[in-house]
């Protein structure tokens, strides 16, 4: 296990405030290094947080205390439990901490049922939070927003930018250039591109415009990153990964022995920005599904 892994498996008892002495402050000086850490950190507190806003949680009602008593007593006691148990039991559930406890425990089997069926129904499915990949692509768009990572080559042509990453990085990087050979009416302008770190090696840092608004692609080969967490969508045979990071919208998807991220705060699932690669009637049943239902 790496020192990220290491941390990353100590971010709940970091969040229940477990740990202490020397251990808190390896753990909160990792963070403070490590940018990929920090941004699984930041998504696991928002997850908390917003599970803590759900209050106020409410008192069961008297009705719903007298059901889950009268399904308790229904129960016979066993025989073979000691008497001076069975004596404790009688105090505990005369306590009103034990029926709300009840209640509850009522509730969740009336509601589990139809969480299930609400989730084998759904069409898309919802798996772990974002992957490292979806987080560093994130970061660099953001980064790149700042001013804080600026491009190694400025170029609007696909096949001169596609040109300048041969040999730097360990796959082949081809734009689509469709704009230029259809004639078509531009939709987003390709600005250049760079190299960014991932996984010790190289990926590839792609950079256009549509509407005024940045949209970031980042490739990687598939031996580094795959495609997994977040909102799952199918379309064309590709499984793609939805993921808000930072009130930007990411997706993510692995196809040919590459891992691609589309970063962007366009709107609804950002599936706009897919023009970028596809465009046109024919590619209607591509970006469809990746619209909200």
């Amino acid at each position: 296990m790496n020192r990220c892994e290491d941390i990353r498996s100590r971010l709940t008892m970091y969040l229940d405030h477990e740990l202490e002495g020397h251990e808190l402050n390896s753990f909160e000086a990792h963070l403070v290094e490590c940018v990929q850490c920090q941004a699984i950190f930041e998504h696991e507190r928002r997850f908390l947080e917003a599970i803590r806003q759900l209050r106020p949680l409410h008192t069961a009602s008297t009705e719903l205390k007298a059901r889950a008593r009268a399904i308790i007593q229904q129960v016979p006691e066993t025989s073979l439990a000691p008497v001076p148990a069975r004596s404790r039991i009688r105090q505990v559930r005369n306590q009103p901490r034990f029926w709300a406890g009840a209640a509850v425990a009522t509730l969740l089997l009336l509601i589990i049922p139809a969480a299930v069926w609400l989730i084998r129904t759904n069409h898309q499915s919802i798996s772990a939070g974002p992957s490292t990949f979806a987080l560093m692509a994130a970061d660099t768009h953001l980064r790149h927003t700042r001013g804080q990572l600026p491009l190694e080559v400025v170029s609007d042509s696909g096949d001169k930018l596609s040109n300048w990453f041969v040999n730097k990085v360990g796959f082949e990087v081809k734009l689509p250039n469709y704009q230029d050979s259809s004639g078509q009416e531009k939709l987003y302008r390709l600005e250049g591109g760079r190299l960014v770190s991932y996984q010790g090696d190289y990926a590839a840092y792609v950079a256009y415009e549509m509407k005024q608004r940045p949209i970031s692609l980042v490739i990687t080969s598939q031996t580094l990153a795959e495609a997994t967490g977040g909102e799952q969508i199918k379309a064309r045979g590709l499984t793609f990964h939805y993921n808000a990071i930072d009130g930007l919208k990411v997706i993510t998807w692995s196809d040919r022995g590459l891992t691609y991220a589309l970063v962007s705060d366009l709107d609804e699932r950002g599936q706009q920005s897919c023009v970028v690669c596809h465009q046109g009637a024919k590619d209607r049943d591509f970006i469809d599904p990746l619209k909200p239902r």
